[in-house]
């Protein structure tokens, strides 16, 4: 029989939590704070369902980064999403965090041989599993994958091995996060590098009501 080794990714998923005025505050001023929860919630569990659709083929491992709610009520919002394995994001920038989230997986990922890790949000309602299945797929010949997003950021970043172990500080330093070129920022840390990279295709990240009428 032939065996195929599949290198397993880790799939961080970084929730925020769709408290009342506490999420999509961009989108609330336009439809306000009810309904922006529930976009957000929305737009979550579609997320989550689909990692969790592959996570049942034994193709990924998930772990929910969670912001906004503590440690007991994280614990809770978790479990009723049906995953077990997820962490607070804690304070800072979103490199700060993402980067965090590296670190502390880092001894679920020896133990569970996992090579490499992909972040994604949950702003994006027409994620598919296709998406993800890519990703994995390209990682395979690369170091780095982005997926651009309407906004001069990305929608999906993955890593290999070889910037997980040796260039960790690169995808997150010299970064305006708000700012409409951190894709490009992100890209430029690697040029003094050989690496790999690979672009996906752009998707809209919702954000404000203008994103919503862009999918249309």
């Amino acid at each position: 029989d032939v065996i195929f080794i599949l290198n397993k990714s880790l799939l961080v998923i970084m929730a925020k939590w769709h408290g009342f005025g506490r999420c999509k505050t961009r989108l609330s001023k336009d439809i306000g704070k009810v309904n922006s929860a529930k976009v957000q919630n929305i737009m979550t569990e579609h997320t989550i369902s689909v990692a969790k659709s592959l996570e049942k083929k034994g193709l990924i491992e998930i772990c929910l980064a969670i912001s906004g709610l503590g440690l007991k009520n994280s614990k809770k919002w978790s479990s009723k999403l049906g995953i077990q394995n997820f962490n607070l994001q804690g304070r800072g920038c979103l490199g700060e965090k993402m980067k965090r989230q590296i670190l502390i997986n880092k001894k679920f990922c020896v133990l569970k041989k996992i090579k490499n890790i992909i972040f994604i949000g949950t702003d994006l309602p027409d994620l598919c599993h296709l998406d993800i299945l890519n990703t994995t797929e390209e990682l395979k010949q690369n170091d780095l994958i982005l997926g651009p997003s309407n906004d001069g950021g990305y929608w999906i970043i993955a890593f290999s091995e070889k910037i997980l172990s040796n260039h960790l500080n690169l995808p997150f330093i010299n970064i305006k996060w708000s700012e409409e070129n951190v894709l490009q920022n992100t890209i430029d840390n690697f040029s003094s590098i050989d690496l790999k990279y690979k672009l996906l295709q752009q998707k809209i990240d919702v954000d404000t009501i203008d994103d919503i009428e862009a999918r249309k």
